[in-house]
C-alpha cells in the first residue's frame, strides 16, 4: 500500500464530465489498494472570473476580502468531486484549507504555509476515506482565510504530501509530462522519463508553466517525488526526483522560455556601495521578482549602470517605484524595454561536461540573434533577446543539443 497525494488544475475539473472523469481516476488509484488525498483547484476560469469581480466592486480592496471571494471557487469543486466519488461507491470527504488547518502567516493573497496538522486526515486515510482538500487556501493567523497566490493548489498538494508523509505526489495536468520544450513551439519536443529536482526548478523560473517554482522548491526541500501526468489521457508520465547518476549521460535536459520579460536599465548610477540595495529593496517591498541582474562600470568612471529583468506585468510598478527614487540614487536616465524573451539551457550535467555555453552562443549568432543580458548558473545558462526571435531560439537551440533524439 502506498500514500498517494493526487492533485488536479483547473482544467482537469473544468466541467461536470472532467469531474466524473478524476473521479474515475482516483477510484483506480483507490482500487489499486492506496491511501488517496486528492487536492483541486477552481474549475477552470471561476478564479479568473473572481479576481475580475472584486477589482469590479472595488479596485483598492481589503486582501482579506479578497481571499474570502477568489476561495470559494475551490470550495465547490471538493463538493462537486466529493459526491462524484460518492457515487461510484467511494468513500469521500471534502476539506477546506481552514478544516485542516493550513496555517498560513499573514499576507493575504500572496500567503506562505507555516505549518498543517495532519492528524485528522491519516486517521480518516487510514480508515480507507478519501480526502479530497480544497488548494490555494489556508487560515491566517487573524483566522481569516488565506490564499496562496499563484501556483497555490501545487503548493498545498506538495505541502500536504509533505505533511502526511506520501509515497508521491501526482500532479494531473493537460499535458503528459515535462517535455523538453514546449511541443507548441517545438514538434519534435520530447517527453523526458525522469527529470531532476534542480532541473524542474530551473526549468519551472525560465518559463515552463508545467510546474510552478514553488511548489517544486517545496518538494525538494522535503524530498517529496513529484510525478507530472494528463488527466485526460492513460499515458505514462515525468518523474521528479533526487539527481541519478544517468543524467550526467547527457549535457542538457531541456529548453525553457519566457516570452513575457520586460528589461530595466538605471543608466549613470553612482559607482558606489548600497545602491543595489536600494534599488532591489524597494522593489522588494512592492513584492516584485527581479530575476536577472548585469551590472556594468567602466574602470575610467564614477558612474554604474544596473540592467534587470522582471515580468512584463510587473513593469510599470517597477519603473514607476525607481522613478520616485531618483534624488535619492542620483541616476541619470531609465531605460525599459517591454518587448523581451528569456531563454534557457537547462541540464545538471553541465557541472561536469564543458562547451555548453560555447554552443548556445555559437547558434544564436548564427542566427543574428543579439544576446542583452547572459546570466548563468552551475546548471543553467540564461540570455534575455528581443521576443520576436523568442521561436527562432527555441527552435535552434532544441536542434543543436540533439534533445529530440536522446534516449
Amino acid at each position: 500500500m502506498a500514500r498517494i497525494v493526487q492533485k488536479f488544475g483547473g482544467t482537469s475539473v473544468g466541467d461536470l464530465e472532467r469531474i466524473r472523469n478524476v473521479a474515475q481516476k482516483v477510484k483506480s488509484c483507490v482500487e489499486a489498494g492506496n491511501q488517496v488525498a486528492v487536492v483541486v483547484s477552481a474549475m477552470a476560469g471561476t478564479t479568473n472570473q473572481l479576481v475580475e469581480w472584486a477589482k469590479q466592486i472595488g479596485p483598492m480592496h481589503d486582501a482579506r476580502e479578497y481571499d474570502t471571494i477568489v476561495s470559494t471557487g475551490e470550495q465547490v469543486t471538493v463538493g462537486l468531486l466529493s459526491i462524484a466519488l460518492q457515487n461510484i461507491g467511494v468513500d469521500a470527504r471534502s476539506w477546506l484549507g481552514w478544516q485542516i488547518p493550513f496555517k498560513t502567516d499573514d499576507v493575504h493573497s500572496a500567503a506562505r504555509i507555516e505549518e498543517i496538522n495532519p492528524d485528522d486526515i491519516i486517521g480518516r486515510l487510514n480508515r480507507g476515506q478519501v480526502a479530497v482538500v480544497a488548494g490555494f487556501q489556508g487560515i491566517a493567523p487573524d483566522g481569516r482565510i488565506s490564499t496562496l497566490g499563484r501556483g497555490g493548489s501545487d503548493t498545498s498538494a506538495v505541502a500536504l504530501a509533505a505533511a502526511i508523509n506520501a509515497d508521491r505526489c501526482d500532479i494531473y495536468t493537460d499535458v503528459d509530462g515535462v517535455y523538453t520544450t514546449d511541443p507548441r513551439v517545438m514538434p519534435k519536443a520530447r517527453k523526458l522519463d525522469s527529470i531532476t529536482f534542480e532541473e524542474m526548478l530551473e526549468m519551472a523560473s525560465a518559463g515552463a508553466k508545467v510546474l510552478q517554482t514553488r511548489s517544486v522548491a517545496m518538494a525538494m526541500r522535503h524530498g517529496v517525488n513529484l510525478q507530472v501526468l494528463s488527466s485526460f489521457t492513460e499515458a505514462s508520465g515525468t518523474l521528479v526526483q533526487n539527481e541519478e547518476k544517468q543524467m550526467e549521460k547527457q549535457k542538457v535536459s531541456g529548453i525553457a522560455y519566457s516570452a513575457e520579460e520586460a528589461k530595466v536599465t538605471v543608466v549613470g548610477l553612482p559607482d558606489k556601495p548600497g545602491i543595489a540595495a536600494k534599488i532591489f529593496g524597494a522593489l522588494a517591498e512592492i513584492y516584485i521578482n527581479v530575476d536577472m541582474i548585469v551590472q556594468s562600470a567602466s574602470v575610467d568612471s564614477e558612474k554604474t549602470d544596473i540592467t534587470f529583468s522582471v515580468a512584463r506585468e510587473e513593469l510599470s510598478n517597477a519603473v514607476k517605484n525607481i522613478r520616485n527614487l531618483k534624488d535619492d540614487l542620483a541616476f541619470e536616465r531609465l531605460v525599459y524595454d517591454d518587448n523581451i524573451a528569456k531563454i534557457s539551457v537547462i541540464g545538471t550535467a553541465m557541472r561536469t561536461q564543458t562547451g555548453v555555453a560555447k554552443r548556445m552562443f555559437e547558434v544564436l549568432s548564427d542566427k543574428q540573434i543579439n544576446m542583452q543580458v547572459i546570466s548563468t548558473s552551475e546548471i543553467k545558462i540564461s540570455v534575455l533577446i528581443q521576443a520576436d526571435y523568442t521561436e527562432l531560439a527555441v527552435r535552434s537551440l532544441h536542434d543543436a543539443f540533439g534533445l529530440d533524439t536522446i534516449g
